[in-house]
């Protein structure tokens, strides 16, 4: 056997010796690095003992998703709420779902797998598509349990998502994102990774990967993006990054490629399913609006788009927050009419 195909067996072995028997945390309440989180947040945004979310775990295929639920069996409507490629679903309970069950709003936190605690086989063999049915199965999950209607949140890659999501669910009451990157795009590809002036030789080089045993060794997300934009706050960002449930998190060459490469069941400017928030942060240092355009210029449903003042790409500021809650509630009693 070729020394160079026998070193990359061995890694993928470790990798997927270490991924299979790592003790990982059944609750947030084992967790340091959200509440060292909530601490760089405002104060009314920090979770109190008895404002915790329930928490759960919803068995899809051989995954066990980690769900933050706020229950409110006489809310008007339901909000299921994305993360990342650089954070988790208990980072979106503090700027979002916490916020909105204040509000009267049932939310649910959804940990996608190979992030936050949730629990799957085989980190290598998660793709973004898995992301998409899984989220897709759980909107369906929720909507045969009542008729009230579900909108959905996602930040920074959960943003897509949710379109993503929506092109295949008629489920979807409508969606708000915090940027919206179609990544077939090369300006957004180039401008959401790391050494984005490599990109002519990284780009076909992770397509070919993908295609060989290479392809299921996980990087480190910073590795391979603009992590380093995060958080406008220093502290913040730091906290995230040695965090391995979110920025601190590896995923495999293989997710990646389905991740820059995943192509939609519909074309964007064919979405017609429900209506669309964007809430851009003012002071995003990792996708300013510039990359959500492409999207936006596509889309034939009713759309606006919302600054969040001072905010970070995960905003931590007081400002940014508030308007994010504020216009927010203010899109689903809108649509909630309609």
């Amino acid at each position: 056997m070729p020394i160079k195909r026998f070193i990359v067996s061995i890694l993928v072995f470790l990798q997927s010796f270490i991924s299979a028997h790592a003790a990982k945390e059944q609750s947030y309440a084992e967790q340091k690095a959200w509440k060292e989180l909530q601490d760089r947040m405002p104060e009314n945004y920090r979770l109190t003992q008895d404002q915790l979310p329930q928490e759960y775990f919803w068995l899809w295929k051989e995954n066990q998703v980690h769900v933050d639920y706020y229950p409110r069996p006489n809310s008007p409507a339901k909000v299921i709420l994305l993360h990342g490629v650089g954070t988790n679903g208990r980072q979106m309970s503090l700027v979002l779902g916490h916020p909105l069950a204040q509000a009267g709003y049932e939310t649910m936190s959804l940990d996608l797998i190979g992030y936050g605690l949730s629990q799957y086989p085989k980190k290598s063999k998660i793709r973004y598509e898995d992301w998409v049915q899984l989220v897709s199965d759980f909107v369906d999950t929720e909507a045969k349990k009542d008729s009230r209607p579900i909108f959905l949140y996602g930040l920074s890659a959960g943003g897509m998502l949710t379109l993503h999501v929506a092109m295949q669910n008629k489920n979807v009451k409508g969606i708000i994102g915090m940027t919206f990157l179609d990544q077939r795009n090369l300006a957004v590809k180039k401008g959401t990774m790391r050494f984005s002036s490599l990109s002519s030789m990284t780009l076909p080089s992770m397509k070919l990967s993908a295609k060989t045993p290479i392809g299921n060794i996980a990087l480190p997300m910073s590795l391979v993006s603009k992590m380093y934009a995060l958080s406008n706050d220093k502290d913040a960002l730091k906290i995230m990054l040695n965090d391995k449930t979110s920025a601190g998190n590896t995923m495999s060459i293989k997710f990646l490629n389905s991740y820059m490469n995943y192509r939609p069941k519909h074309e964007i400017s064919n979405f017609t399913q429900c209506p669309v928030l964007l809430t851009q942060p003012a002071e995003d240092r990792w996708t300013p609006l510039e990359l959500s355009q492409p999207v936006l210029k596509q889309l034939s449903v009713p759309h606006q788009v919302v600054m969040l003042p001072n905010g970070g790409h995960y905003p931590v500021e007081a400002e940014a927050l508030e308007q994010l809650k504020k216009s927010s509630i203010e899109f689903i009693q809108q649509n909630l009419k309609n």
